[in-house]
């Protein structure tokens, strides 16, 4: 393939690219192209600072899908392009771009997303090298258009829980090592959470869907790396699941600063019974069959101080806790009905809910050219 046809290519990163240590050339590639780089949620720590644009799919961000939909060429290296990635509908997946594929799996491969797309059975580390060897255009205008429409949409979809998690990236060191659990706080983190640096790690429960993974994923990280700082971001309901890990936490003197996104409510899928089954809500609410604990003083118990704080904009008066050498746990409260948008509608391939008339005419006013 002659890359120098194209003028609006992307780089699509999926979770493969760092299983294959291609980290550092991804990194490399897009300094050298200009090329803009969006990731799946298995990938988000790979293209940050600088090379931050953001994640597609079913919750990814506004700007990111609407990129997709207005490139002209898709390189897609470690990335399974799943349900949650292309939708339902494969037409409707960067319908005017054309594909390639990398992956080190047959059986992906052997699944077709576009008819026409070009693949190649190759490790994600061998690909970029490849890459490497091949022409590209300089990317730099389309890059500038991809971050302007980034810029111009920035806050339009932000909610409570995507300002909470902006507030958290604010008060990290660089390259921090970051844990999230499973809930509505991880496409909040998905959405928001920018590190600086190109060495952070954000470690995901991703497809797996394991509700409960944040502490004993930290707790693991923490040792990797001689009892180092860990974030680790879960939720309320999450963080009950395996809340008995506060005591090796405690025992272990293991610097874990637990952030908890406290909602009172099971809101992956309260939001669900509320949007589909008309606010039938089922042990996912207080009046429901479903009860949150006191998280301060069940840390305390297990000798961790906390502090139960009303909103993430306290959060700043506890940035020394974020940085010294001992665990602790922050009980924040959210809006139980806080939303997480936006979100792709599974029947239209819509990005609900719709950008107004003239916004939408500014976005394709840049992305059109």
């Amino acid at each position: 393939m002659n890359y120098l046809n194209f003028k609006k290519p992307v780089l699509l990163v999926g979770g493969g690219v760092r299983a294959a240590g291609a980290t550092q050339l991804v990194i490399d590639f897009a300094h050298k192209t200009n090329i803009p780089v969006l990731s799946t949620m298995n990938a988000l720590d790979i293209a940050q600072d600088d090379l931050r644009i953001g994640m597609i799919g079913t919750y990814g961000n506004r700007w990111s899908n609407m990129i997709l939909e207005h490139c002209d060429l898709v390189i897609s290296v470690g990335a399974r392009l799943g349900l949650r990635q292309i939708g339902h509908k494969k037409e409707w997946f960067a319908s005017k771009a054309k594909l390639v594929r990398a992956d080190v799996d047959q059986a992906e491969l052997s699944r077709n997303v576009k008819d026409d797309e070009e693949k190649h059975l190759m490790d994600a580390r061998d690909f970029m090298k490849y890459l490497a060897t091949k022409d590209f255009p300089d990317c730099s205008e389309w890059k500038k258009r991809c971050l302007a429409v980034k810029e111009l949409l920035a806050k339009h979809d932000n909610t409570e829980g995507n300002d909470a998690v902006e507030a958290v990236a604010e008060l990290l060191p660089p390259n921090p090592i970051c844990v999230i659990d499973i809930g509505q706080h991880q496409c909040w983190c998905a959405q928001s959470l920018a590190l600086k640096g190109y060495d952070g790690r954000i470690l995901i429960g991703g497809g797996y869907g394991s509700m409960g993974c944040g502490l004993p994923y930290a707790i693991g990280a923490s040792i990797s790396i001689n009892n180092g700082i860990v974030y680790c971001i879960t939720g309320d309901g999450g963080l009950q699941m395996n809340i008995q890990e506060l005591e090796t936490v405690k025992r272990e003197n293991l610097p874990i600063k637990i952030i908890v996104f406290n909602n009172h409510v099971l809101g992956k899928i309260s939001e669900i019974q509320h949007g589909s089954y008309h606010d039938h809500y089922a042990q996912t609410t207080a009046e429901s069959g479903y009860t949150v604990p006191d998280f301060q003083k069940v840390a305390e118990a297990y000798g961790i101080k906390a502090a139960n704080i009303p909103s993430y904009h306290e959060l700043k008066n506890y940035k020394d806790w974020l940085c010294d050498d001992q665990p602790c746990l922050i009980n924040m409260s959210l809006n139980p009905d806080t939303l997480l948008i936006p979100k792709i509608k599974w029947e239209t391939g819509l990005i609900m809910p719709l950008l107004d008339e003239e916004l939408n005419k500014k976005v394709l006013s840049i992305l059109n050219y």
